[in-house]
Order: C-alpha cells, then structure tokens, then sequence
C-alpha cells in the first residue's frame, strides 16, 4: 500500500486532496436517477461517484471529428489538473510507506526547530503542552479602540478594562469588555487571555469589514472555516516545497582540514549564536546529502559575513564555483574587497568582480573566464543572474539582502535551489522569507548576540527642523566623525547640498546616488570610507554594504517614504564601533502621515536594542503583509480572521500533520460495483479501427496517475474529436477509479438510493475535504461512518447553483 501526503490536488504521486474538492460546480445539474447519467457533473469525485452508478443514456449520432464544448465536465476537470499541476514535476517517483514516515518526521522536527530558533518565548505569547505556538494577546497591552478576535465569537473592538462584581460573589474582578456589531460582551480577565488574539491584516487596512455578532456566531464560524481551508493549502504548498528539496541530492562536501587555518584568519570573538551558525553551515554542506537552503538573520555587524566566508571556502576548496550575488553595486565592491583580501593567502583560489565598472573587453573576459572555471569566487549584482553568464562548475550561491531584489531575479535565485547549495544573508528578511522561516520550512540561524564592544544606537524621532539637522551634525563632527544624510529620491539632493554647503563652509561635503557616473560613484564612495569626506549625502544607495567605522551619525529626511526594513538597514550604516551612535529620523508633519507610516515609526523607536532585525521583519509583516509567498495573494485568507489567529492555526495544522495522512490504494485493487454498460456506437467502433486497444491504453494510463489520464483524454480528443456519450462513460470511470484509489477508496457501490464508497480514509481528513466543498447541496449528502463515506445525493430534479 503506498502512503500518501495529504495533498489538495489529487494528482501526480502524492495525490492531492483539496483543490480538486473546491473545483467549482456547475451551473446546471440535470436530472439524476438510476437510468440516466449527469451530462454536466461536477468534477468533484465524491458527487460523480453517484453520477456513474447510473446506466448510459442512448448517446447520440457520432460524427467524425465533431466539436466538443470546452466546458463539457472531462475538459473542466482536465483544465483544473493542468492549472494546479502544470509548474510541478510529474516525474516524481511514488512514496512508499517507509518513506513517507520518514518525511513526515523529519517535516515535524524541521517545524519544531524553526519555532525554537526562531521565536523563542517572547511577550504575549505561550507555549502549549504539545509544543504548539500561540499568538494570543496579552489585555494589558491592548489599547481602546484597537480589534480584536475572540476564538469563538470573532472580530470586536477592545474598550478597556475594567474592575466589575460578579453576580455569584462580593469580591470584585478585572472584566475585559469588547465591543461587538449587537451590543458589547464582558469577559473574565483570565478567559479573555487564553481567548484574544490581536486583529492585524496584511495590507495597509487595518478596519476589519465587519464587526461580529454576539447572537449569531454562524457567519464568524464559516469564516473560520474558510481560513481553515487556506491553511490546508498553504500546509500542502510547504509540504510539497520541502519534500521536494529533501529529495535532491548531493554529495555531501569533504571535511577540508585546512578549514582550521581559514577560520582562524577572523580576527574576533565568534559569539555563541555566530559558533552555532558555523556548525549549522558545516552540518549542511559536510554532512546533508540535499542542497543547503539555509538564511542566516542577524543584524548589521553581527558577523553574517564571516559565515558566508567559510561556506564559500568549503566549496571553492573542494573544485567547485561560489557566487555571491549583491543588490547594490556599492555592497558588491565591498564583498570583493572583503573575499580578495581573506583569500588572498590562496592564490589558487581567484576571485572576479562583474560589475558595470568594467569594459566591454574585460566583462567579455570575465564571462569567458566563468565558463571556462578559471574563477572560483564570481562577486556582482544582478547581471550575474543574466542568460549570458554560464558557470562551470556552480556550487554555492550566497545571496545577500534578497528583499533588495526584484521579482525576476527572485524567481531566477529560487531556480538555483534544485541544483546548488544557497546561503541567504538579511538582517530583515523579506516576509515570504520569514514566513517560510518561521513555519520551520527554510532552515534558519539567527545571530541576535551583539560583538561585545558595540553599543545600541540612539534613535532619535521628530519632524524636521533645520536647527536639529545642524546641531546633531554639529555634534559628530566636534567628535572626529563623519556623517551620512539620506533622502528618499535624487529630487532634493542639490537642495539639501547647499544648505549644508552654507552650514559648513569648511567641511568637505559629496553626494552619492545610481544615476552618476560609475567612475564617479566608486570615487566618491573610496573618499568617504578614507574619511576624506565628512557629510555624505545620499540615496538608500548606501542602504546596504557600507562599513564605515568612523561614521556613527545619520540623518533619515522624510521617513515617512521609506519601508520599515529600509530604515533598519540605514540606520545600521553607523553604531558599527565602539562610539556611541545616533540615528535622526524626521518627518514633515506628523498630521500627514498615514497609519502605516506612523506604525513603521513606532516599530522602529520600539526596537531600538541590538538584534531585533528578526522581530522588526516580524511586524513588518503584520504592517505590510505576505506578499505572494506562493504565486497568489493571501491577503483575503489571512483577513477572515486576522493574521496571529491564522498563525497560531497554521502551527497547530503543521504540528498534527501526521493525522491528516491519506493512504491510497493501489488502482487495480478499487471496485466499481455499479451497473454501467455503455455501449460504442457502430460508426466510432468503426472510426477508431482497434478500439480494444485505445480503452486499454486509457486503463493504462489511469493505474499510473491521473496526469498521465490527462494526458491520454486531451490526445484521444485531438486524434479523434469529441467522443460519443457512451465513450465518455468509459473514460469518467476511470477517472473516478483513478481518484477513488488516491484518496483511499477501495470499493464503491450503491445500496438502495445512497452510493456507497468503503475507505481507509479518516474521519479528520473526510471533514475536512467536505469542509472544503463549495456547493451547501454537496457537503450535507456526505456521512462518514466507520469505514464508509455515504452519499445521499443520489436524485435531483434542475437545481441552480
């Protein structure tokens, strides 16, 4: 018997259970009865198991290479596996028993170290008995007018707390009162706190649509349902993404005992969560058979470069190609210079920096030099992702700060992932990141442990004076040090240049930003880190990559149009010594600013201890939402009940997966005990010439998979035309067969006027596939008893849905 994955596409080797359950119904249901059969049956297996108990009607006239509708039931099906199946490989061979345990294991402990590493126990949250995660809120930090979500009654408002005597005591007791749509609900203090969970979207809306009902919780519990459904998705979505990955392979990396030598070239103190970074890395690439997908988090200064540099010389050392890809231009040169200089007691090992710095003759030279393997460390920004880079020998891709990244070269990283190890440096990770890290689907190491010399850097937030601008700039340059003034766009620079050229008359001031020449910028940059320049005024060009030392004051003008992790990263350019630095942060009026913005700004001055890139990620999240995480939007899911609420339900889905299990059967063994005989019309016999051996090719392909009966039906159709009634028959019982044995159906028959499917399937899985159906008529004539699934709707007259 081979054990499956709950999957909710019911195609392929793991067959999957869920969207082909949501496949829409049709718009007419014609008469049902036991003599004649649906024309236009839903594609949902369950309700056309009862279609086919019924004898083939007389088909009509066949007509050589007739036109068939594309929305005849076959063509509706087939289109749906297409859609859901077309970008995933078919290829893939089944699981057995054995093996699917075992990924279900290691899924599980994935998931557990990626809630310990990464969350920790931290304010407002708790960790249940069997290791789960809750985001329920703590009352005390709720303020009035903020949304809330009660577990079973749903989405109110918080008006305060207050102090109330119960009817069955004299002794007064903390009350947290809420508002809901019909009136206004009062809750113990301790009920409140196993029960609330904070009201945040993904989007800028922070207003739910509606509030809920006290006397009617029936629409709060559908909606709860459908965040279920979302959430079986996204599990099965995670589930195939890391199943997919442990199942490429590699040969794990040789032990190099020069290693040794090379680490002992950092001239710090690892600290503990930099050591076990390094372990992490060893572990992936010396003793793992699959490619590394590992992000490492940590702040600017932490030390994620240091473990870059190992990786890179684990692979370099054993023959094979690094890359390390930049979003900047600025970043990319300070890489180089970085690996140049710690490689450079290696000559053997050569590095080359592809960049637009470069000739058209020494570009040429570099990509002939990468094809050929005569460079081992390719350094540059996106252009190394380009179709005219061909690498050798490609083992290691290291990609710094992804969220800087546009969506076409995210989806050309994410194509490296199949064949090479990759390595993800961000100190605010982009959302589909976190979320993947914090579901514990992307291995992750998190350096949150600040070099024992630096110092928290002072936030400072206000609106914009100029005074303030002078005399914070003041103040680091009577000090010895060195200043950065950051605009949002290239507009205002020349402004800003002569006031300050009027402020300081004496001091050397340049500007920096992506349109100026190449030369000029790499100048310009080259002066500043020598410290010949003191002011630097710029765009979030310098957002990443800049390590100046002796610059420990920045200026951020007009916050309001940066994002969140945008002015973590600038504010990371100083503090990185053992001075005292200062970050000032203005806005023009506080009155312009949106809610997002002023949230952002809270987030902000809220983390302003050393390490909390991970947690600013986090609420950038919750402020800005997911993103496409996997190809459509999860905004309306996470809506329906708020995003810590959809967390919380999302950990306690991966955490019983094993329960969610189907186990198919294999095709040959499924019984169809119903009375159905149709009968070839004489002139499609004739048409077909040997229609024997087409019916047993169309059985062959479904006892493989139903891609494969997809597959035949769409070529049987194009050979031929559209089938006749009869031949349809045929090939809808196949694919009822095909999805009885993926989904745990080993018989199906009729007793009466209920159709009868005997399973192996639980009653969990059962509900929650009916859960998933969108027609009310389907999922009431469903009953799963014992070993049975009975299905009522046996008979219809014209309904319309």
């Amino acid at each position: 018997m081979t054990s499956l994955l709950p999957n909710p596409d019911l195609v392929s080797t793991t067959p999957l259970v869920f969207k082909l359950y949501s496949f829409p119904p049709p718009r007419r249901l014609f008469t049902l009865r036991r003599s004649s059969f649906a024309r236009n049956s839903s594609s949902l297996p369950l309700v056309a198991v009862s279609s086919l108990s019924a004898t083939a009607a007389k088909p009509t006239r066949w007509r050589e290479k007739q036109e068939f509708a594309e929305n005849d039931s076959i063509s509706l099906l087939n289109e749906r596996i297409r859609r859901d199946l077309g970008k995933r490989e078919t290829s893939r061979p089944a699981m057995d028993s054995e093996e699917a345990d075992k990924y279900i294991q290691m899924v599980k402990e994935q998931q557990e170290r990626g809630l310990q590493k990464l969350k920790g126990v931290r304010q407002g949250t708790e960790t249940g008995s069997g290791g789960g995660f809750s985001y329920k809120v703590d009352p005390y930090s709720l303020l009035s007018g903020d949304y809330v979500v009660h577990k079973k009654v749903g989405i109110g408002r918080f008006v305060g707390i207050k102090f109330d005597v119960p009817k069955d005591s004299s002794e007064p007791l903390e009350y947290v009162f809420i508002e809901y749509a019909d009136g206004m609900a009062k809750l113990p203090l301790k009920q409140a706190s196993r029960l609330l969970y904070r009201y945040n979207l993904p989007n800028e809306t922070k207003r739910p649509r509606t509030l809920s009902r006290l006397s009617d919780t029936s629409v709060w519990e559908r909606r709860k349902t459908k965040g279920k459904v979302a959430i079986q998705k996204m599990v099965v979505d995670l589930m195939e993404l890391y199943l997919h990955r442990l199942r490429q392979k590699r040969y794990p990396y040789p032990k190099n005992p020069i290693m040794a030598d090379f680490a002992a070239q950092f001239p710090y103190n690892a600290t503990p969560d930099q050591k076990q970074a390094f372990l992490d890395v060893d572990k992936d690439l010396t003793e793992r058979e699959t490619p590394m997908d590992r992000l490492i988090c940590g702040d600017v200064g932490f030390g994620k470069t240091e473990v870059a540099l190992r990786a890179i010389f684990c692979v370099v050392s054993a023959g094979k190609q690094a890359m390390v890809l930049a979003p900047t231009i600025v970043l990319a040169k300070q890489h180089y210079d970085v690996i140049s200089e710690r490689f450079s007691l290696y000559p053997q090992i050569k590095v080359g920096l592809l960049s637009r710095f470069q000739t058209k003759a020494e570009k040429e030279e570099y990509l002939e030099m990468i094809k050929n393997g005569d460079l081992n460390i390719i350094v540059g920004t996106h252009s190394l992702l380009g179709s005219r880079v061909v690498y050798s020998n490609l083992g290691l891709l290291v990609v710094d700060e992804e969220q800087r990244f546009g969506v076409k070269q995210k989806e050309k990283i994410a194509s490296f992932k199949t064949s090479v190890d990759v390595l993800t440096l961000s100190a605010t990770p982009i959302p589909r990141t976190l979320y993947l890290a914090l579901t514990g689907f992307r291995d992750a190491s998190l350096i949150s442990t600040p070099p024992p010399e630096r110092i928290p850097i002072k936030t400072h937030l206000s609106s914009f004076r100029k005074e303030k601008v002078i005399e914070a700039i003041k103040n680091e340059l009577d000090r010895g040090g060195q200043v950065f003034y950051v605009l949002p766009r290239i507009k205002g620079l020349e402004e800003v240049m002569n006031f300050l050229e009027e402020a300081f008359p004496d001091i050397d001031i340049a500007m920096a930003h992506g349109k100026q020449y190449s030369k000029q910028l790499e100048e310009t940059m080259e002066r500043f880190a020598q410290g010949k320049i003191k002011i630097l005024i710029c765009t979030n060009i310098v957002e990443s990559g800049l390590d100046i030392q002796n610059a420990n004051t920045i200026i951020i003008q007009d916050v309001q149009q940066f994002g969140l992790a945008q002015l973590y990263q600038l504010r990371g350019r100083v503090g990185r010594a053992d001075k005292e630095a200062h970050a000032y942060l203005f806005y023009p009026d506080k009155s312009l600013l949106s809610d997002q913005a002023l949230e952002r700004l809270s987030a902000l001055e809220e983390c302003r201890e050393l390490g909390q890139g991970f947690q600013l990620a986090e609420r950038d999240m919750g402020i800005r939402g997911f993103g496409t995480i996997f190809g459509e939007q999860q905004t309306g899911d996470v809506g329906n009940v708020g995003i810590d609420l959809f967390f919380e339900m999302l950990f306690e889905s991966l955490s019983k997966v094993e329960e969610l299990r189907i186990f198919s059967v294999p095709y040959n063994l499924v019984k169809i005990d119903i009375d159905i005989n149709p009968r070839l019309p004489s002139e499609y016999v004739n048409y077909l010439e040997n229609p024997m051996e087409i019916i047993n090719e169309a059985e062959k392909a479904a006892e493989k998979d139903m891609w494969s009966l997809m597959q035949f039906t769409e070529n049987l159709r194009r050979q031929y035309g559209k089938e006749p009634y009869s031949m349809e028959i045929i090939l809808k019982k196949l694919y009822v067969r095909r999805m009885a044995a993926d989904l745990g159906v080993n018989r199906i028959y009729a007793s009466g006027k209920i159709v009868v499917m005997k399973t192996n399937m639980s009653k969990k899985v059962f509900n929650l596939i009916k859960d998933s159906m969108t027609c009310d008529v389907y999922r009431s004539s469903l009953i799963h008893e014992g070993d049975q699934i009975m299905n009522f709707c046996w008979s219809y007259q014209e309904n319309s849905y």
